[in-house]
């Protein structure tokens, strides 16, 4: 702005000069005409406009809702935030945890975008302020919980919970303040996490016990560095399950004659009601499947004992594929 005032004086300045030579000439052949001079030097524009001259208008700003209005507002995304960690919490695979998680954290961090348009009344702004703060805290955190379940280091509900921790306590009693301040509906966590656990089972635990009554074995050692559970299954009928702690051997006694395929889980902290490993999870199956037969003669009976290994040995003659969470024999 200050540029172009100059330049409008400078130029007023010259067509002065210019005029006033014309006056003085025109004065040597006669002495009548009035004198011209040059005009005061004007800047255009409007005050508190910007730089193009044009005045910029300030938007209103929102006014506060009505209590009834903010009620109805939380109404609409409680419904789809209780429901998106309810869903979550109801996972019963690692694959559905996964969707369910990313879910979740699309849910909050949706919501918390759409609140924070808001004015909610003056009596709850700090109620309000402190409640979106948890909401995105929660949305950040679920983030990188869903990299870990993708990861399969994460592999039930509880265990996401445990990993959420005070984040979603504060999410809760941010919401519990809010209701409280005016019965409005902000309450959206129904679940408690519980603290991080390592649980294990007595090695050579049976979580099912079949098929036998034959004179054959299976011998299974654990070499690995996490405790394992395998199931052997004849068709699509789980026969036997048992529980091999990691750096431990076991040995299964009158198998059944009968033709079987081999799925291990391997894991940290066995959770017995969700049948799975809660933390660092693996699925597997041994390609080949076993056979065990007993042959009866006039003079001997022979009969076939498998032995297995659920790590890598040199040597080793049985390979193992990796297998989709959906399709383990649960």
């Amino acid at each position: 702005m200050k540029r172009e005032i100059v330049w409008r004086v400078a130029a007023s300045r010259m067509i002065s000069c210019a005029l006033a030579l014309a006056t003085l000439t025109l004065s040597a052949c006669t002495s009548t005409g009035p004198t011209l001079t040059g005009g005061e030097p004007r800047a255009g524009g409007v005050a508190g406009g910007d730089e193009s001259g044009e005045t910029v208008r300030q938007s209103p700003s929102p006014s506060a809702l009505t209590a009834e209005a903010y009620k109805g507002e939380l109404e609409t995304r409680h419904k789809t935030m209780s429901g998106a960690i309810r869903s979550m919490v109801a996972a019963r695979t690692v694959k559905t945890l996964d969707q369910r998680v990313a879910r979740a954290q699309k849910a909050l961090d949706g919501a918390a975008t759409e609140l924070a348009a808001l004015v909610p009344p003056p009596e709850v702004q700090a109620q309000h302020d402190a409640y979106l703060t948890s909401l995105r805290d929660v949305a950040t955190d679920l983030d990188s919980t869903a990299a870990k379940v993708g990861a399969f280091d994460l592999c039930t509900s509880p265990a996401v919970l445990t990993d959420l921790g005070d984040g979603l306590s504060e999410l809760d009693q941010a919401g519990e303040a809010l209701q409280d301040a005016g019965d409005y509906p902000a309450d959206v966590v129904s679940v408690k996490a519980g603290k991080k656990q390592t649980r294990r089972l007595s090695n050579g635990t049976f979580l099912r016990k079949g098929g036998l009554g034959g004179r054959s074995s299976l011998q299974i050692h654990n070499g690995g560095s996490r405790d394992a559970v395998i199931n052997v299954m004849r068709g699509k009928s789980k026969v036997l399950s048992v529980y091999v702690r990691r750096k431990a051997k076991f040995k299964i006694n009158n198998v059944s004659d009968g033709t079987y395929r081999i799925y291990f889980t391997s894991g940290v902290d066995w959770d017995r009601k969700r049948g799975a490993f809660s933390r660092e999870c693996s699925f597997q199956r041994f390609q080949n499947s076993v056979k065990f037969r007993t042959t009866v003669t006039a003079t001997q009976i022979r009969w076939t004992d498998w032995r297995i290994t659920l790590h890598a040995i040199t040597g080793g003659n049985a390979r193992t594929s990796k297998v989709d969470p959906d399709d383990f024999p649960g």
